[in-house]
């Protein structure tokens, strides 16, 4: 799990708060992501923040209409998060379909681009809302076609660049949600297996130690 996260007044980079403002939309916001990824959206309560913060319910409501809102809220942060940060990762250059790919990879690495965490929360929260199912359903069509157009990029028909989307996809988030216990330089070592899975291509060594210079500044070593 992330650490909790640092609220706007405790961080010394960050500007001062003017007035009676003693927390921002932002800290309800990550506050809030933090109890939905640890403890299930049941229990993101507006009281129950105010108090983490140490500050009044009343501030909330300055800047959310009703808990529904921030809920509402923390889904338009995922999709801008996860959704939106795999496609990007997807539609990045590339010289070859193995770079491509390790341009998607990049989000497993790095959890500014995509918070493994969050996705599995807001799954776990689409099993009892069907208002939250049908966006999770279109983030999930949203991403696979944004891979579908990427392996399309580097010569697939369309059946394969699908197919070949979907098994890079769903592989990924099961191979997640099983959370081996692999190091950095174990699963390093496996990528351009992976790689020739998904592209029926080798990587060149240049793809590799670009991906492992990036992917070391993120790296957790689980078997520490």
């Amino acid at each position: 799990m992330p650490p909790k996260p640092l609220l706007h007044r405790d961080d010394p980079e960050a500007a001062p708060l003017i007035g009676n403002i003693k927390v921002t939309r932002e800290d309800w916001l990550n506050i809030g992501l933090d109890v939905l990824i640890r403890d299930g959206e049941e229990r993101v309560k507006v009281l129950a923040l105010a108090e983490a913060m140490g500050v009044s319910r009343s501030s909330f409501y300055w800047y959310f209409k009703s808990r529904q809102d921030l809920l509402d809220a923390l889904l338009t942060r995922w999709e801008e998060t996860n959704t939106a940060g795999l496609i990007r990762q997807a539609e990045a250059p590339a010289e070859r379909v193995t770079g491509a790919v390790l341009n998607v990879f990049r989000c497993i690495a790095n959890p500014d681009l995509f918070n493994t965490a969050l996705d599995f929360a807001v799954r776990d929260w689409a099993r009892r809302s069907d208002a939250v199912l049908a966006r999770m359903r279109a983030g999930d069509l949203a991403r696979v076609t944004a891979l579908t157009s990427m392996f399309g990029r580097y010569g697939c028909g369309e059946r394969e660049a699908l197919t070949r989307a979907k098994v890079l996809y769903y592989m990924q988030l099961g191979y997640d949600m099983a959370e081996p216990e692999e190091s950095h330089d174990y699963r390093l070592a496996m990528t351009p297996e992976y790689l020739k899975v998904f592209t029926g291509q080798a990587p060149t060594e240049a793809e590799l130690q670009e991906f492992a210079e990036y992917s070391r500044a993120f790296w957790r070593d689980l078997s520490q």
